[in-house]
């Protein structure tokens, strides 16, 4: 699967550089987790800001983490689960609206969450959940 907005190992640093060079709300892309083993993160650009989700993989697909207590809903595919997203009122804080392609392919280090990385710097304070 090539998603043309998936950069693999991107750091935190380097995606909220990409993402708010142009200024423009609701720009996105995904990243490996730097502090979640085997996560994803779906970073999203609104008002100078850069939000980050995570996203989880299971046997039978993707989920995106939500607050405790909201049904998590799961997604076959990480294209479905973007375009749900793609739509205004779905949890984030904005509609994904603008992809954000990476320049050059995916280094060998991208693994789509699949598999765990030694090497964090985030803790949990950095990501978001998703409200209902």
């Amino acid at each position: 699967m090539d998603l043309p907005y998936y950069h693999g190992p991107l750091s935190k640093r380097a995606c909220e550089k990409l993402l708010l060079q142009d200024g423009a709300d609701g720009s996105f892309l995904l990243r490996d987790s730097e502090s979640v083993p085997g996560a994803l993160c779906l970073c999203v650009s609104f008002k100078d800001f850069v939000y980050t989700y995570r996203i989880f993989r299971e046997k039978n697909g993707y989920h995106v983490q939500t607050v405790e207590g909201v049904q998590k809903q799961l997604f076959p595919n990480l294209e479905r689960l973007i375009s749900k997203f793609r739509k205004p009122n779905q949890g984030l804080v904005v509609a994904l609206q603008k992809p954000v392609a990476r320049r050059s392919p995916c280094p060998s280090g991208g693994r789509l969450g699949l598999e765990p990385d030694d090497d964090y710097e985030n803790d949990s304070s950095d990501y978001v959940k998703v409200l209902p």
